[in-house]
């Protein structure tokens, strides 16, 4: 009778959801989504920027590398300034500054205008990403995690996939202005309504007398220069270049001071002891891997359908919106996962989702379109929601309120460091195979071997009659043969290699502790 009782008790202490910081929430999602998606829908197109400012190839990628390296910085920064302002106050500050600085990047004349406004951007910005996950995980209950994980988790993947056709039709219906202007409505609503609507804690101002300021400038020095290091090092060869050499050795000798001074000073900047919680430096290292499998597979398939493929942003975009799709239909499913299930199983078939998509696509060829990739895709879009939702709730699910702020920023960072190590590794592999696979195939395209003559006299027939000379024609057309060739192979090998990787991954899942707080989660905590 008294297990009646208070079984029948139990959902009527569950703390209803309030609506008003439910929308409150809402909100600051939408600046994340913005925050996030700016990356991917301005990478779709830096050719027409770097023709609108007159900018020359070399400078063009800074208005990436500026953002990121920023970023990078401000995500971990975000806890302490989130426990120095109060949340309401780093959300205002961080979505009303990051559009007032999309404003300007709209209205630059310059590249060296651009790329202030946009690191700018970036490190204004960035703190809104951690503090709307630390904000799910402290203003509401376990209870109510089903709702707010998938939303959080749907948006920090959707955006990214789907950046490459946001930014596709904004160049081609509008110009490159629109890229950035896009944010400016939304930015002020979201700016304003936080304002008015979030009030989940106060400040503590006498944090900032305690501000580690050397901890800053070492964190900024290690975190700009790595991420320097990592985006410009396969395109240069990494350490045989100047500037990626310096920003390696300023790296190295930041990184010790960093450390010294997270584990010495008063108040660090960043607390590195939520380490020691192992749930969440278990889901630290899968968010790293998830960071390579999002940010890596958003990289490849374009990459793929421009250089192959012969594909416009555009096409590009609407291709791999299938992606986008998916993860729609998989969140709310994945939602009702939490708290009924060991968040492993969803993680582990996640990964193994991940691993068979790219096993899929080591039978690339030339002539792959989107059919051909659409399973893969699929694949792609369901695996992400179902690793990224438990392995939030890993993270950060079972950790103290008071920890929240720092650690969301440390998880956060390492999403975001995970894709910035998975691009410089993927291209590395990918320059390199490539050099090997031609150094094959030419070995193999001699004037001796009598299929490539017979194949070289077709095609000089098919020149004949179109002017110039057929057989410079012909020849320079199965040299690009050869390249495509070459190039696709490599692409196959990167999958082989990530399908290693995801299948490593979703071996280890076992090894992980269920996290007890979503076991109580599903009981109406």
């Amino acid at each position: 009778m008294a297990a009646t009782v208070a079984g029948a008790a139990a959902p009527a202490a569950e703390p209803p959801l309030d609506r008003r910081r439910m929308v409150a929430f809402v909100c600051m999602v939408f600046g994340m989504f913005m925050a996030i998606l700016d990356i991917q829908i301005v990478s779709a197109s830096l050719a027409e920027i770097q023709a609108g400012l007159s900018a020359s190839g070399d400078e063009i990628p800074w208005v990436q590398t500026s953002y990121l390296i920023a970023e990078v910085i401000a995500i971990p920064l975000s806890g302490f300034l989130s426990r120095v302002l109060s949340t309401r106050w780093m959300f205002v500050i961080s979505a009303g500054g990051f559009t007032l600085m999309s404003l300007m990047c709209a209205t630059s004349t310059s590249i060296n205008q651009m790329i202030v406004w946009r690191a700018l951007q970036g490190f204004i910005g960035g703190g809104m990403i951690p503090t709307v996950f630390a904000s799910a995980f402290t203003i509401f209950p376990p209870s109510k995690r089903s709702i707010v994980s998938p939303m959080i988790g749907l948006v920090a993947t959707l955006a990214p996939t789907i950046g490459p056709t946001v930014g596709g039709y904004l160049t081609d219906l509008f110009d490159w202005h629109w890229l950035f202007l896009i944010n400016v409505v939304p930015g002020i609503v979201v700016t304003a309504s936080t304002y008015w609507l979030v009030d989940f804690d106060e400040p503590n101002l006498a944090l900032f007398r305690r501000f580690d300021w050397y901890g800053l400038v070492f964190m900024a020095l290690m975190l700009g220069c790595l991420e320097y290091v990592l985006e410009e090092g396969p395109n240069h060869d990494w350490l045989a270049d100047e500037a990626v050499l310096a920003c390696a050795v300023v790296c190295a000798v930041a990184g010790p001071a960093f450390f010294w001074r997270a584990f010495t000073a008063r108040e660090p900047i960043v607390d590195l002891r939520a380490f020691s919680d192992r749930n969440f430096a278990a889901g630290c290292l899968f968010s790293f891997v998830l960071g390579i499998g999002l940010y890596g597979l958003t990289y490849l398939y374009p990459v793929y359908l421009g250089r192959v493929r012969g594909y416009s942003a555009l096409q590009i975009g609407e291709t791999m919106f299938i992606s986008g799709l998916c993860m729609f239909a998989t969140a709310p499913i994945a939602g009702r996962f939490l708290g009924k299930v060991d968040p492993r199983i969803p993680m582990g078939l996640g990964f193994v989702g991940f691993a068979a998509g790219t096993w899929l696509v080591t039978g690339l060829t030339k002539d792959w379109d989107f059919g051909e990739l659409l399973v893969p895709q699929i694949l792609r879009g369901c695996s992400l929601m179902l690793c990224m939702i438990p392995i939030n709730n890993i993270a950060l699910g079972t950790l103290p309120p008071a920890r929240m702020k720092n650690a969301s920023g440390l998880y956060n960072l390492t999403r975001n460091l995970g894709g910035a190590v998975g691009l410089a590794l993927i291209n590395t592999v990918l320059n390199d195979r490539w050099d090997l696979h031609l150094a094959r195939l030419h070995e193999r395209f001699t004037w001796t071997n009598t299929a490539v003559l017979e194949r070289l006299q077709m095609m000089r027939r098919g020149f004949e009659g179109l002017g110039g000379d057929p057989d410079a024609m012909a020849l320079k057309a199965m040299m690009n043969t050869v390249r495509i060739q070459g190039l696709v192979m490599s692409f196959t090998d990167v999958f082989l290699v990530l399908t290693g990787l995801f299948l490593l991954m979703a071996c280890a899942v076992p090894f992980i502790r269920r996290p007890r707080a979503a076991l109580a989660g599903g009981g109406g905590h």
